[in-house]
This record gives structure tokens, sequence and C-alpha cells, in this order.
């Protein structure tokens, strides 16, 4: 089913009096926006957008253009001023009531000129599409009929181009134009801005996968976090373990490395950044248990144990990297080694989140690391790990990598000392670990499931639960049903499952606002 451009990015028109023409709205905001007063400039249905050969540009140019011409967008709705009303009731009609102009209105101001080319100028074509890159741009649109893109990176003319296909609409006559001549200087605020897709968890098509990052480049934002594997699945070709696959859901539900390169140029070609994580060493059973069973521990476990501090696991199915057993770490030094070959992107994700410290009960490798370092703590397992990990991640100089916040904020099994220029992205318990993590120094990408976890308030998946079948209000001790009687509120009691989070450990859902 195609997706349209407005519906994409929920394109709402700018708040403008009813004497202005403008009804476009470029979403996000750019930084500055100025629009002239002469009326609309049209564009000929056979307009070009022309500029220099580039790997991504030369086909952008067309696809832009094409999809104009497809849309043929027209502006459903609007902001304007809140309306004056007179008392009520009245019947006579107002005396200052006024005509809404129309396209046919604007259509008649004074500029005739046809675009027919669109120019796109880049001073730098041989910026690379990393993070921090310059993803600036101008585009202006006179009076006497030009259109010029201007920026100093492909990756900021691609940003522009997108800007262009939500100012273009239809101009009711079977032809397109824009509104008003227009100044637009933008750039983004944030370096990282993306999505992360769970793949493990519930496989996607590769062409579902190319649909989100079509989706992410119209709304500017150049991140697709790809949390490609998890302790349910491995979906990812790895040639040299190809026995990982048998942990896929399906032998149709994988990624193999001529599809990792598919994806990875389609974004390209839309200046969006794929970053790849493999989540290590917690989150790590499927897949690796086909290469050597004594590299993962507690996977045989029952995760529920009762009491948290009791759980092998913060979901089913269990399974961590066994960090004390040597073979771990020549299995995630091939693992790695390959994948990050595969991925162009200088940062890595390696995971690092939940690590569950009663897993490591189940390993006699681990029990003995212990008992050989009388004295050491969980924080002093995890460094363990850490300090052997860490040479093999930096594969290269330019390889940052990026961790989930436990690593630093856990409160069972943070390391002691990680370095600063590994980026963290934080998740848990809002604005506080963001100032954390920030008075500790490091680079943060915010993610917090208080703002920003899509799937909350969805229910849970764990199935075979009692609490799922309460649907009545729970019974209140009779002391505190008096209370309430006497004393009336908006509360009500609630369980799990009736008027309750629904098992959604980050309930409530969270809206885009």
């Amino acid at each position: 089913m195609k997706i349209s451009i407005a519906a994409a990015l929920g394109l709402i028109a700018v708040a403008v009096s009813t004497a202005e023409a403008v009804k476009v709205n470029p979403l996000p905001a750019p930084v500055t926006i100025s629009w002239g007063k002469t009326g609309p400039i049209k564009l000929a249905n056979n307009f070009k957008i022309v500029g220099p050969k580039h790997e991504a540009l030369s086909k952008a140019y067309t696809r832009t253009a094409d999809l104009i011409k497809e849309e043929r967008w027209i502006p459903q709705t609007w902001e304007r001023p809140a309306g004056e009303f007179p008392p009520f009731p009245i019947l006579s009609k107002r005396a200052d009531e006024v005509t809404e102009p129309t396209l046919e209105a604007f259509n008649n101001g004074e500029n005739k000129k046809i675009i027919k080319t669109i120019t796109v100028q880049v001073s730098d074509l041989k910026a690379e599409l990393q993070m921090g890159v310059d993803e600036s741009y101008t585009l202006d649109i006179t009076a006497a009929g030009q259109g010029v893109i201007k920026a100093k990176t492909p990756w900021g003319a691609l940003h522009a181009l997108n800007t262009l296909t939500q100012i273009v609409i239809d101009d009711g006559k079977h032809g397109l134009h824009i509104e008003e001549p227009v100044h637009i200087e933008d750039a983004p605020k944030y370096v990282h801005r993306g999505v992360m897709l769970d793949t493990a968890r519930n496989y996607y098509p590769v062409k579902a996968l190319m649909k989100q990052i079509d989706a992410l480049s119209w709304a500017k934002l150049n991140v697709f976090h790809w949390h490609i594997t998890d302790t349910q699945s491995w979906p990812l070709e790895i040639k040299k373990y190809p026995q990982m696959l048998k942990d896929a859901y399906s032998p149709r539900e994988i990624y193999s490395q001529r599809d990792i390169a598919a994806i990875i140029k389609y974004g390209r070609e839309r200046g969006v950044r794929v970053i790849p994580e493999i989540d290590m060493p917690g989150h790590s059973a499927s897949g690796w248990l086909q290469i050597d069973k004594k590299a993962v521990t507690c996977a045989d476990s029952w995760w529920d144990n009762d009491g948290w501090t009791h759980h092998s696991a913060v979901q089913p199915n269990p399974g961590q990297l066994d960090i004390s057993y040597e073979g771990t770490y020549k299995l995630i030094k091939d693992i790695y080694s390959e994948a990050a070959a595969l991925f162009k992107d200088n940062i890595f994700h390696v995971g690092s989140d939940e690590l569950m410290t009663y897993c490591f009960n189940y390993s006699a490798s681990a029990m003995d690391w212990f008992k050989q370092r009388p004295g050491s703590t969980y924080p002093d397992f995890a460094q363990y790990y850490l300090d052997k990990a860490l040479p093999i991640y930096m594969d290269k100089p330019e390889r940052r990598l990026m961790m989930w916040e436990d690593i630093v904020l856990s409160p069972d099994m943070p390391a002691k000392d990680v370095p600063k220029d590994i980026i963290m992205q934080s998740w848990n318990s809002g604005v506080d670990n963001i100032k954390k993590l920030a008075q500790k120094g490091y680079d943060i990408v915010v993610s917090s499931a208080d703002f920003f976890y899509l799937d909350c308030g969805n229910g849970g998946y764990v199935t075979n639960d009692p609490r799922y079948n309460v649907n009545k209000p729970p019974v209140l001790p009779e002391a505190i049903k008096e209370a309430f009687d006497k004393n009336p509120s908006d509360y009500s009691p609630t369980s799990l499952n009736y008027l309750g989070m629904g098992a959604s450990w980050c309930a409530p859902y969270k809206t885009w606002q």
C-alpha cells in the first residue's frame, strides 16, 4: 500500500491569518522560513531537479521529482487564528465576515514565471555519511521563477529535497505550484535522530525495513537503529557459523548478507545511517547456543523464579553469554568481526543491558571465577567482561561504541570504569538517568521509556498469566472501603488487568505529544 508524504509526516499547515495564502507547513520546522507575498510560483508538470553527479543524490533528483508529480498534494486542513464569535443567539449576518481566499484567487497573482528546473549545489561531494556530518541546507524559490538548493554536503541536500516535497502542492488546475516565494535555512539540532526497530522479537521483511527508512528520511531522521538479535531469535547470516540461522523463526525469516547490503545502500541513498545492535552479553541465547553451549549460561532455567532477585531473565527465553568462559570471547571476536565488516557506520551498538546476576549461578565457570577472586563483586565481573571485550570491539581507529546505560547505571551489575567515549543510550528512569549520565560526562542518546517507547501501554505478551483473567475491580479491605465511601474521590481500585497497566511494564501508552 502506498503511503503518502502527508500521511507519513502528519502534514498540517502553519498558523496563518485568513488573508494569507500559505497553507503548507514543512515538518520538522526549519530553523528559518520566510514567505513572500507576491503570489504563487508555478512548476512545470515536467519540471526537473538537476545537480552534481553523486551515488545518492543523482537517484534522489529523479525520485523526488517523481514523488511530487505523483502525490500532487492538496492541503486538507490548516491552522488559523481562533475565530471571534458573536453573542448567542444572533440571526443577522456578521458585518465583519471575511471570505476565505481560495486556490483560484492565489492563481491570479502577479507571478507568471514557471519553474522548469530546480538546481542543487553541493560544496563537498566527498563528505561521508557518518555521525556529525554537516546536514544543513538552504532552499530558495524566487518570484522570478528560480529554484535553488544549496548544501555543504549531499546529506543536507537530501533533506532539502524532502522539504521541497512538502511545499509543492496541486494548484487546482491540474498543475503544481509553490504558494509564495520562499527562503528556507535549516540544520538539525541533534546529530543523532532515529528510530530503533527490534527484528529479533518480531521479524520484519526487508521491504518493511525499507518502508521504515522512507518514513525516517521524510521526517529528516537520520538513524535506523537495528536491534537485530536477541534471546528469542537470531536472523543474521554469519557465514563462519551458518548454523546460527537454525535459531531464526523460520528459514524465510532471516537477513542474508546481501539483504544487509541492500538495506544499508537504501538508507544511504536517503541520508539514513544504519546502526546495528548485537545485544551482548545479556539477551544472548539464540544463535550462540548453536555454536557452543558452554558460551551461554542459564538458557535452560525457569526465568520467572519467585522474587525478582532470583529471576534469571527479565522475560522468556533466558540466556546470557558466560563472560567467565574464555571460549565466549573467541565467539564474540568471530561474530563481531564479520558483522562489523558488513555495516559501514562508525558506530556499533553492543547492547550491555539487563544483566541478571542470578543467571550466573547456573554457570560452574562463573562460580569458579568468584572463588578464585575472593571479595570480588558483580561490578568487578562486569568490568572483567568489558576489559576483555573492548579490544575486540575497537576494531578500527574511527570506531565508536554505543551501549545501553545499564553498563554504567545498573543497580546490580555496573562496570566500574566505562570509557567516556562510549555513547550511552538511556531508556530508564526518565530525566534522572539522563542527568546522571550527563554529569558523568557521557554523550547520550535519549530514548527514555517515559517518553519515547512506542510499545508502551499495549499489554503484556507473556501468556499463561492468571492475572489476565481478573475482569473486575479487586475487593478492598472493609476499613479501606469505608474510608473511600466517606471521602469520595476519582480513585477506583484497579488490578493488573482490570483498568490497570495490562502487564505492559512501561504503561501507559506514549502518544506523539
